[in-house]
């Protein structure tokens, strides 16, 4: 059976997610949607709140004793963030410069740089990475590259494949300056950030999109 949460369409709820943290086992045993759990039934007004899949604040508090990391695999490593980075930027940088050649908007010609084509390289830029993380993570939770080094991207509260809405601002954070403004500086900004960042080694990006980048395997 494979370990991937199902394509969007597929008609599984997102509840099926695999990579979903599960309810804390309650004390005493048994099961927090059991009313008797613990061997015991709560008195009326004090009936254990319904889980929901969550750890409350993604930066803090919830069912997991403050901690939202808590059910989940370790944090990639940040060295091997960058080697997975990079890879995606020269799989899509390729693809940039073959539709940027085809459809007449490299950036330069000859010794002078065309501003046109210049935006319409940048824009072709923007498209397809933003297009690329967007579909590929919010699928599995991978690109190419952190399937390659065996990383995921996961929702910092609950530990699920984020959303399309969720990656599609993770994605936005991180490549429009990329494409229209400062490209690799911004993108050795953002993604460099998780090397100081504690506790959750988030890039800035992972910070605007509440995410974290784990373990897969």
């Amino acid at each position: 059976m494979s370990s991937e949460p199902p394509p969007p369409g597929s008609g599984r709820s997102p509840d099926d997610d695999p990579f979903r943290k599960q309810p804390p086992p309650a004390e005493g045993g048994g099961s927090p949607y059991d009313p008797s759990y613990g061997g015991q039934t709560p008195p009326p007004g004090d009936q254990p709140p319904p889980f929901d899949g969550g750890g409350g604040d993604p930066y803090g508090g919830g069912p997991y004793g403050g901690d939202p990391l808590a059910g989940m695999p370790p944090l990639a490593d940040s060295g091997r963030r960058v080697l997975a980075r990079i890879l995606d930027m020269i799989l899509v940088g390729i693809v940039v410069w073959l539709l940027s050649w085809a459809f007449g908007v490299t950036e330069y010609d000859t010794d002078k740089i065309d501003t046109g084509k210049s935006f319409g390289q940048s824009l072709v830029a923007a498209v397809l990475y933003i297009g690329y993380d967007t579909v590929m993570i919010s699928r599995t939770g991978q690109t190419f590259g952190k399937r390659l080094f065996k990383q995921r991207v996961a929702n910092l509260d609950n530990g699920a494949t984020p959303s399309v809405q969720t990656t599609l601002i993770r994605s936005l954070v991180l490549w429009i300056p990329f494409a229209f403004c400062c490209a690799c500086i911004w993108t050795a900004i953002a993604g460099g950030w998780s090397f100081f960042d504690k506790p959750y080694k988030q890039g800035l990006h992972d910070k605007a999109a509440k995410t974290v980048v784990v373990n897969a395997g």
